[in-house]
C-alpha cells in the first residue's frame, strides 16, 4: 500500500503534518477527516502534488457570527421539542446550514455523538464555536432533562448580549470615523500644507507666531524622525497587543476602562448586565451557585470583575450567603446586592436577578443614547479646534506679511 505526504489542520486550527497509508489520496483524505483533521495537501511519498482542498480550508477560516450561531439554537431547540432524534437532527441542521465553518462542526458532532459521545462533550470539542457558557448551559440541560427550555434560555441570553454589543458598536461607529478623518486630515496638512506656507514666511523675514512655530517643530519631527517615530509606534502597538492578551494585561485594561469618566459607568452596567441575566439563568435551570460563579469567570468578558469573582467564590465556599460576599467586592454597586439580598432571603432569586439585568439594560441603552446625543457637539468643536489652529498658523503671518508688503 503506497504511503502519503500530508499536511493538514488539527481542530484548533494548528498546521500539522505526517505520513499515512493509503490506497489513494482519496482514501487518505478520508482517513485524515476521520480522525479530525482538515485535508490541505496530500502526495505519494517521493511526489509532488499540488492537490490544495479549497472547501476544507474554506471551512477553517470562515468567521460563525453571532445571528448564524442564535439561528443554530432556534433551530436545535424546535425540532428537540418536536420529539426529533438527535442524530437525523443534527444530519437535518447540517444539511441546511450555509455557513462552512458550522457546517463542518455539526458533521463533526454527529460523529462524536454516533461514537458514543454525549452531546455535551462534543460541543465541548469546539471552543472556538461554542463558549464554556454555552456548553455549560448544554450540560445542565442534559442532566436535567429540559434542554429545550435551557436552549431556549441561551437562546435569549446570546440574542441579549449580542444586542448589547451591537448598540455598543453602533453609538461608537460615528465617532471613530469622524476621529480617523480628523486625524488624516491633521497629518496632510502638516505634512503637505502647512511646510509651503512656512517656507515662504521664512523667506520673507516674517516673525512667526506660536501656532505657525508649533506646526513648523512638529513638521521637523515628522520629517527628520519620522523613521524612529513609526519603528517605535508599530513596537509600542505590538506590545500592547501581547501584553493586553495577558491576564494581568486584561486586568490592568478593564480596570482603567471602568475609572474612565464617560465610558467607566457604561462598562460597568454592561458589566453588571451580563453577569445578571447569566446568574439569573444558572439559578433557574438548577446550576449550583459556586458552579455558576467559576463558569461566569470564564464567561463575563470582563478580567477586573471575573477577579473579583474568585474572591466571592472562596467566601461562598466558607458557608457565606450571596449579598455578603458580593457586599466585600469592590465593582459591584449597593442596588445590585440589595436585590441580591432581597431575592436570597425572598426565594426568587432568579426573578431579582433578571430585575437587575432589566434595569441596567434601560440604563444602558439611555446612558448609549445620552452619549450619542453629546457626541456630536463634542467632535464638531474638536473640529473646530482643530481648523482654528491651522488656520491661525497660516493667517496670522499671511496678515504680517501683507501689512510688510503695504
Amino acid at each position: 500500500m503506497p504511503k502519503y505526504t500530508y499536511k493538514a489542520l488539527n481542530e484548533n486550527g494548528r498546521r500539522i503534518s505526517g505520513e499515512i497509508e493509503a490506497e489513494s489520496p482519496g482514501s487518505a483524505s478520508t482517513a485524515l477527516s476521520e480522525r479530525g483533521f482538515i485535508p490541505i495537501d496530500i502526495a505519494e511519498k517521493g511526489k509532488l502534488s499540488l492537490r490544495f482542498d479549497w472547501e476544507m480550508l474554506k471551512a477553517q477560516l470562515t468567521q460563525i457570527k453571532a445571528p448564524e450561531l442564535i439561528l443554530f439554537t432556534k433551530q436545535l431547540k424546535t425540532m428537540l421539542r418536536s420529539g426529533v432524534p438527535i442524530l437525523k437532527l443534527l444530519e437535518v441542521l447540517e444539511n441546511q446550514t450555509e455557513n462552512a465553518k458550522l457546517k463542518y462542526v455539526i458533521g463533526r458532532i454527529t460523529q462524536d455523538i454516533r461514537e458514543g459521545s454525549s452531546l455535551y462533550d462534543a460541543f465541548r470539542r469546539h471552543p472556538r464555536v461554542f463558549s464554556p457558557l454555552y456548553c455549560s448551559m448544554v450540560q445542565a440541560g442534559e442532566a436535567s432533562g429540559a434542554l429545550p427550555e435551557i436552549l431556549d434560555r441561551l437562546t435569549y441570553i446570546t440574542e441579549h448580549e449580542y444586542k448589547v454589543k451591537s448598540d455598543i458598536k453602533s453609538a461608537l461607529q460615528y465617532p471613530i470615523i469622524v476621529l480617523t478623518f480628523l486625524i488624516i486630515a491633521f497629518f496632510v496638512l502638516l505634512t503637505f500644507v502647512i511646510p509651503k506656507f512656512i517656507g515662504i514666511f521664512l523667506r520673507a523675514g516674517i516673525d512667526l507666531p506660536v501656532p505657525t512655530q508649533i506646526c513648523l517643530l512638529l513638521y521637523r519631527l515628522l520629517s527628520n524622525y519620522w523613521m524612529y517615530l513609526l519603528i517605535g509606534g508599530v513596537g509600542l502597538i505590538l506590545f500592547l497587543y501581547y501584553y493586553l492578551r495577558t491576564e494581568q494585561g486584561k486586568f490592568l485594561l478593564h480596570s482603567a476602562l471602568m475609572r474612565l469618566p464617560v465610558f467607566g459607568p457604561l462598562f460597568l452596567k454592561a458589566a453588571m448586565s451580563r453577569f445578571s441575566s447569566i446568574f439569573a439563568i444558572f439559578q433557574a435551570s438548577g446550576v449550583g451557585v459556586l458552579d455558576a460563579m467559576k463558569i461566569m469567570h470564564g464567561t463575563i468578558g470582563n478580567a477586573a470583575i471575573a477577579r473579583e469573582l474568585d474572591q466571592i467564590n472562596e467566601r461562598l465556599e466558607q458557608g457565606r450567603g450571596i449579598a455578603g460576599p458580593l457586599k466585600a467586592a469592590r465593582y459591584f454597586p449597593p442596588m445590585v446586592i440589595n436585590m441580591v439580598a432581597i431575592g436570597e432571603e425572598a426565594g426568587n432569586l432568579d426573578e431579582m436577578l433578571n430585575e437587575i439585568s432589566k434595569h441596567y439594560d434601560d440604563e444602558l441603552e439611555y446612558s448609549m443614547k445620552k452619549l450619542s446625543d453629546a457626541v456630536g457637539p463634542i467632535l464638531t468643536v474638536g473640529l473646530a479646534a482643530v481648523v482654528g489652529f491651522f488656520a491661525l498658523a497660516i493667517f496670522l503671518p499671511m496678515w504680517d506679511l501683507t501689512k510688510m508688503i503695504k
